[in-house]
């Protein structure tokens, strides 16, 4: 038997940690043609997805697949997102979170384009906070609140804020605030 990864759990954990302390929970993914999102939103190949109780409806964090309902620009879409594509966990507030390393898509993954998220009428969900990815200051999308919800340069993995120190957890003790660790 195969035995199963620990980025399911680490992702519900943080995703925990984050309600429990009043932050908002954002995922960071790399889109590929499984992926599940609407494509306006994905930039570089990736998207910022917010990912709290007020901006989801029926969230399911499975161990393969993480799958939820969202308002983009006032229509509601059917997210689905594969466990293995997410680039990194963080809290918007703070960017504390974790960041994981995500395997270059095969040849398979890529060919076809990511699948754009269908709409579905009159489903009971909070507007979504989305933004693009990309580090180069393109504009990110704005809920109705009308704040961005790029991460902090700290949460961006493709982006490291500071050398990395092996015995920096990420923790406030470690003056590593907002700095992300990665799980191997």
């Amino acid at each position: 038997m195969q035995e199963i990864s620990t980025k399911p759990y680490l992702l519900r954990a943080l995703y925990e940690w984050c309600t429990d302390n009043g932050y908002t929970p954002h995922i960071a993914v790399r889109v590929d043609n499984q992926t599940r999102v609407p494509r306006q939103f994905v930039h570089n190949d990736e998207i910022v997805l917010n990912i709290s109780f007020e901006a989801t409806s029926q969230l399911q964090m499975g161990n393969e697949w993480i799958e939820f309902s969202a308002r983009f620009s006032g229509k509601v879409h059917k997210i689905e997102v594969q466990v293995a594509n997410v680039l990194a966990i963080y809290a918007r507030e703070n960017g504390q979170g974790m960041a994981f390393p995500v395997e270059p898509a095969t040849g398979a993954a890529q060919s076809g384009g990511p699948v754009a998220s269908s709409e579905v009428e009159d489903l009971p969900v909070a507007e979504s906070e989305v933004s693009s990815e990309a580090g180069d200051g393109a504009p990110a999308a704005k809920s109705d609140a009308g704040r961005p919800s790029r991460p902090s340069r700290a949460a961006r993995p493709s982006q490291p804020s500071q050398p990395s120190r092996p015995d920096d957890d990420g923790g406030k003790g470690g003056g590593g605030k907002g700095h992300l660790k990665v799980v191997k």
